[in-house]
């Protein structure tokens, strides 16, 4: 088993910036085996991908809708996923979940195992 816990949400002006985190525990030992990511959801529509990274190698992937302003990346010694978002627009308001999968990277939020509990983050116009 793996717990996540994702932390760093907030309210934010457009054009700003958050960073979030997501602190792993458990069955870390095995984290190089795993991928995590992050997917967002905002009110009435479904979750959706936003970012994936390898752990074992820190290759990523992202959703073309926030690629070149968000980026992911992990901090071995510490078991943390950190997902840095800059230039946030009104629609990237939603809570934003972290997951983690046994595997490669997917882009399909079926394929994890394991979620947070989400953290809430707000765009201002």
């Amino acid at each position: 088993q793996v717990q996540l816990v994702e932390s760093g949400g907030g309210l934010v002006q457009a054009g700003g910036s958050l960073r979030l985190s997501c602190a792993a525990s458990g069955r870390t030992l095995f984290m190089s085996k795993y991928a995590l990511a992050w997917f967002r959801q905002a009110p009435g529509k479904e979750r959706e991908f936003v970012a994936t990274i390898t752990w074992s190698d820190g290759r990523a992937d992202y959703a073309d809708s926030v690629k070149g302003r968000f980026t992911i990346s992990r901090d071995n010694a510490k078991n943390t996923v950190f997902l840095q978002m800059n230039s946030l627009k009104p629609e990237d308001t939603a809570v934003y979940y972290c997951a983690a999968r046994t595997g490669t990277r997917s882009t399909y939020s079926r394929n994890y195992e394991y979620w947070g509990q989400g953290t809430q983050v707000t765009v201002s116009s």
